[in-house]
């Protein structure tokens, strides 16, 4: 169970929540350590290519948005259709509240309630508090991809991280 304080609530993430969304996830693109993105997309693209049944928002007791979780398809191919990518984002004042581990379980209990038996993320190694709640939360390191890509003219790692499901056979 979630360790977060009793005002906050997790919820379905919708467009009524788009704005804060994507302030939260621009802010966690200007710290530099979240993607390889530059800018957050617009609402209609980032909305189209989150799983409806698999995204969800931290809110607190006036229901402002502190932090969201989205998976997204792997591939197309019938047989990763068990197979989700995740993105979590917290706001930078909400931080260190329990607010990650919540919505990761959220996203757990809703993708093992769909039968998908594999969830996974990558992270640039330097992202710490991210490893540290993903293993909090059951996931694993897979391994390192080295020089996946290149981010504010440097090569970037990302580990791989994944989450098997102990009850989805």
């Amino acid at each position: 169970m979630s360790k977060t304080s009793p005002a906050v609530r997790i919820a379905p993430l919708t467009g009524a929540h788009a704005e804060e969304v994507l302030a939260i996830y621009q802010a966690g693109i200007d710290e530099g350590d979240a993607t390889f993105e530059t800018v957050a997309p617009a609402w209609r693209e980032f909305d189209a290519a989150k799983l409806p049944g698999h995204r969800f928002v931290a809110l607190d007791e006036d229901a402002s948005v502190l932090g969201w979780v989205a998976a997204t398809t792997v591939s197309d191919r019938r047989a990763y259709a068990g197979v989700v990518e995740h993105s979590v984002y917290v706001g930078a004042a909400a931080r260190g509240r329990g607010i990650a581990s919540a919505l990761l379980e959220a996203l757990v209990n809703s993708t093992e309630g769909a039968g998908i038996w594999t969830v996974q993320s990558g992270i640039f190694p330097e992202n710490t508090a991210s490893l540290a709640v993903h293993r909090r939360a059951g996931f694993r390191v897979v391994g390192t991809r080295e020089r996946m890509g290149r981010h504010r003219g440097r090569w970037r790692d990302v580990v791989l991280v994944e989450r098997r499901s102990p009850v989805v056979a």
